[in-house]
């Protein structure tokens, strides 16, 4: 099977999630007040309020040029000025006050897998709210693609969002987010229409954040490298542990998120478990490899993991690449 299997039906979990919107529990004002109080709170104080670190690499308007220095991003190198003074130089940017912030969306069937409260689906719906209060609360203007991969053609992206500013805008993407139907079967995900629609449609030099868990059919690699020539982008990975190791559970029904299709396993098979994870193991090297060779800073986020220190680290991360 193509997608991580998932040991409990798709069904479930969305009983679930509908009916925490029935109880009031999901609605949008909610979940940001949830998301301002327990972790904008926090980010806040670890980063003192400075999201440069974050948020750099969207100026447009050329200031100077400089000697290169270690650490500097490579992409800034003035090739030409370089070969005339037969030492590297790098180009200055003007901070573009404005920035113009996309989030491209996968929502595609493999991201309900994970624990009933913490699936790939509601990490993504708090980093999104999360980065988009970030943003929106100094001015920028934030937008959203929803992809599920079912749409062809020019119609490619299933629902887009417009760019807008302030917390209403927040409000809406959440409140679409949770309103986005969840698909029971699908083909089987290729994220490359996705990457096209946005490298043909978003004009402006923007921050792209594409957030999936990049379980795809291959061919996405280019269109990424591509945008990210024209963009400032940055790659969230949503995953599972259960998708990397499985638990030593005896006999387990394994569904393909995606296709539907089911097998019945020995998970006390320990070689059973090591082909697993080998596998597992292997598409995780091949995703950061597409990563390091379109040259995009990428964030692994766990529906484990606390969202403020996955923000954190990555920011530090952030900061160290652009030095």
């Amino acid at each position: 099977m193509n997608t991580p299997a998932s040991v409990k039906a798709p069904e479930q979990a969305n009983q679930t999630m509908r009916s925490d919107r029935a109880a009031g529990q999901a609605a949008p004002e909610r979940i940001l007040q949830r998301l301002e109080w327990q972790v904008i709170r926090r980010l806040d104080g670890l980063l003192q309020g400075d999201y440069r670190s974050l948020f750099y690499g969207y100026g447009i308007d050329f200031a100077d040029l400089r000697e290169y220095q270690p650490e500097d991003d490579i992409r800034y190198i003035d090739w030409n000025v370089t070969a005339r003074m037969n030492t590297p130089y790098v180009r200055q940017y003007m901070e573009d006050r404005e920035i113009t912030a996309w989030f491209l969306l996968d929502l595609s069937p493999s991201l309900d897998f994970g624990p009933e409260d913490s699936q790939k689906r509601m990490v993504l719906v708090d980093f999104v709210a999360t980065l988009a209060r970030l943003l929106t609360r100094h001015g920028n203007r934030t937008g959203a693609m929803f992809y599920t991969g079912i749409s062809t053609g020019r119609n490619a992206v299933d629902r887009t969002i417009p760019a807008g500013s302030g917390r209403k805008q927040v409000l809406r993407i959440i409140n679409d987010l949770l309103k986005q139907s969840h698909l029971q079967r699908a083909p089987f995900t290729d994220l490359s229409p996705l990457l096209i629609h946005s490298l043909n449609t978003i004009k402006k030099r923007s921050l792209v954040f594409i957030i999936s868990d990049f379980i795809s059919a291959p061919g996405w690699e280019r269109p990424l490298k591509l945008l990210n020539h024209r963009h400032d982008v940055l790659a969230v990975r949503l995953w599972d542990p259960r998708e990397v190791e499985l638990p030593d559970a005896g006999l387990i029904v394994l569904e393909d998120s995606e296709t539907g299709e089911q097998m019945v396993v020995d998970t006390h098979d320990k070689t059973f478990r090591a082909r697993f994870k080998e596998v597992a193991r292997r598409r995780e090297a091949a995703v950061h490899e597409a990563f390091k060779k379109a040259g995009v800073d990428a964030l692994s986020l766990s529906t484990e993991e606390d969202l403020v220190k996955a923000i954190a680290r990555f920011a530090v991360l952030r900061k160290q690449r652009r030095r």
